[in-house]
């Protein structure tokens, strides 16, 4: 090996290290490895930039940009607050089937996210008994199809930089579908193991808020329980005011009735899931400005308003603004927002109107705190045309009418024009970390072949490999494959082992779409740490489990897994 040779081997050797064994972001580590492998001359800038422009990782850019925006439909919240009921059978099956399908069109991580909330709110079973199902249905079915997770449209884009022409779009569904519903079965069978831990105690301040049972509500006529609204991610229904009466506790069989003002505690930041419920208006939205940034107020100690109550105050002619949500340290506050009599003291939060910031009288009853952000619901129309594109887009991909990367390209500019989304939002969505991350092994592989390392290294492999059946090697490289993602990122993984796969199918003559395919399936495969995949660290810290949680529960997944995937490569590639 002559010195360059020594130079890329070398920083592809410390980036594994750094990925491993410090705590820097992928990004931050592929990063100061392309800056090395810049420096020694061992890559150009037009190799960076010819990477940057990769096909692949421009459609998952779109993907995820796109997807963002279909996180902000109503579809899954709503689906989610019914998912748990008595029934663990029932609710797991529930919570499975939605996730395992959602997760083969959607952003597994999107998906996961929004459902932790729901889960942790159930009143019937201990969310760490579902929270890890939730994350391996995830993943489970993120292997369904080309875009159900970003490692395999990293994987197509290295096929792509290789001169093929990548995946199909159904490429993964027969592998992923089997290993799926069969870990699926065998996960339900291993849930006695799954530990009941209590939830962990988010670290938020409560207010009060109101929300109004409007005529034609979907809750009118059914029971709390009935209507889920004990499953509202950190949001607890602990009054209704009827006629003037005030029903505390709420029961479950209590039947929701027009007119009834719900009075809720917790996080004012989950709002939208309120927003989400036909026929329920809140306070603010009745008064006609709930916005996205609310305005964090303090009442002043010598302020005008102390003592007299929100509505007999005219709060919105008086302040240009609407009264959110409120709260007042050491008292649990009761009755209809509208009615408390202020105290100094009292945390407000505001939707503010045009003219807030140009009264008068803020300084002189308000400290203003800061700015909060709530997610606002889209209408019926931007939901139509988020969740119809998004399917269209994807139909004509399956059906290669058109690439996938012009199709979410051309629905990206139809969310900005029916302002579901905007160019500011789309730009603070921009994953720059994956980008660079993308980018960064791209031009790593780049020199590890330019430079002659792989074919060094593969050389070295031929004595053993000449007469190797090539399921056996098939195998190492999945197994290599998945150990190292346990250990790094799954897109780390996969773009770390893909050019040695690539070098390995050369050597040996063996076609080279099994081999993608078994270094895209072991890059998901992260069932056993916590620390693999997004998903997984999510409910690690949501529910407070245990690494030992997660070996308990993924090693049999894991080799269920991938026994299950390699025979069906073995079968539709190898053996004919």
């Amino acid at each position: 090996m002559d010195i360059n040779q020594f130079i890329v081997l070398a920083i592809f050797a410390s980036t594994i290290f750094a990925l491993i064994f410090s705590n820097q972001r992928p990004s931050t580590v592929f990063s100061g490895a392309v800056l090395l492998l810049l420096v020694s001359q061992q890559l150009s800038l037009d190799d960076i930039l010819l990477n940057l422009t990769n096909k692949g990782l421009i459609t998952l850019v779109l993907l995820l940009l796109v997807s963002s925006a279909i996180d902000k439909t109503a579809l899954i919240k709503r689906i989610g607050r019914k998912l748990v009921s008595t029934s663990f059978s029932k609710s797991y099956w529930k919570l499975f089937s939605l996730t395992f399908i959602s997760s083969a069109l959607l952003n597994n991580t999107a998906i996961v996210a929004s459902l932790i909330g729901p889960i942790k709110q159930n009143q019937y079973h201990p969310a760490s008994r579902l929270l890890i199902p939730l994350s391996y249905a995830a993943i489970l079915g993120g292997t369904v199809t080309l875009i159900g997770t970003s490692t395999n449209l990293i994987v197509d884009s290295f096929l792509q930089e290789h001169g093929h022409p990548g995946f199909n779009f159904f490429d993964f569904t027969l592998y992923g579908l089997v290993a799926g519903l069969s870990c699926g079965v065998l996960m339900f069978l291993l849930t006695p193991l799954l530990p009941n831990i209590a939830n962990k105690n988010d670290n938020y301040q409560e207010y009060m808020v109101e929300a109004k049972v409007n005529s034609g509500s979907e809750l009118i006529g059914k029971t709390v329980e009935q209507n889920h609204l004990r499953n509202l991610p950190e949001l607890f229904l602990v009054e209704v005011v009827r006629d003037g009466n005030l029903i505390s506790p709420v029961g479950p069989d209590l039947v929701i009735a027009e007119n009834d003002k719900l009075i809720f505690t917790g996080n004012v930041q989950k709002l939208d899931n309120l927003s989400h419920i036909k026929g329920l208006t809140t306070f603010a939205e009745t008064d006609g400005i709930l916005r996205e940034s609310l305005t964090e107020v303090v009442v002043a100690n010598r302020a005008q308003i102390i003592g007299q109550t929100i509505k007999n105050l005219g709060f919105r002619a008086l302040f240009d603004s609407a009264v959110v949500a409120i709260r007042r340290d050491g008292e649990q506050l009761s009755g209809k927002l509208g009615e408390i009599k202020l105290k100094a003291g009292d945390f407000l939060l505001l939707a503010a109107g045009p003219d807030f910031n140009t009264r008068q009288n803020l300084s002189k009853n308000f400290f203003i705190l800061s700015e909060q952000k709530i997610s606002r619901p889209l209408t019926n129309r931007q939901e139509w045309i988020t969740l119809g594109g998004f399917l269209t887009v994807v139909t004509l991909a399956a059906a290669d009418i058109i690439s996938l990367a012009i199709g979410l390209l051309f629905l990206a500019a139809v969310l900005i024009g029916s302002k579901v989304t905007n160019n500011g939002e789309m730009k603070r969505n921009l994953p720059l970390n994956l980008i660079i991350v993308i980018v960064g092994a791209l031009s790593l592989a780049t020199s590890l072949e330019s430079s002659g390392v792989i074919a060094i290294s593969t050389a070295q492999l031929i004595p053993y490999l000449a007469d190797t059946n090539w399921f056996i090697a098939l195998i190492v490289v999945y197994f290599t494959t998945l150990l190292l993602t346990e250990f790094v990122t799954n897109n780390a993984a996969a773009a770390l082992m893909f050019p040695f796969a690539y070098g390995l199918v050369e050597i040996i003559g063996a076609p080279l779409m099994p081999f993608a395919l078994a270094v895209a399936f072991a890059a998901s495969a992260s069932f056993i740490s916590p620390f693999g995949y997004q998903t997984n660290l999510l409910v690690f810290n949501a529910a407070n489990y245990k690494f030992s949680h997660f070996i308990r529960i993924g090693l049999p997944i894991s080799l269920l897994y991938s026994a299950i995937v390699l025979c069906l490569l073995n079968l539709t590639y190898l053996s004919q």
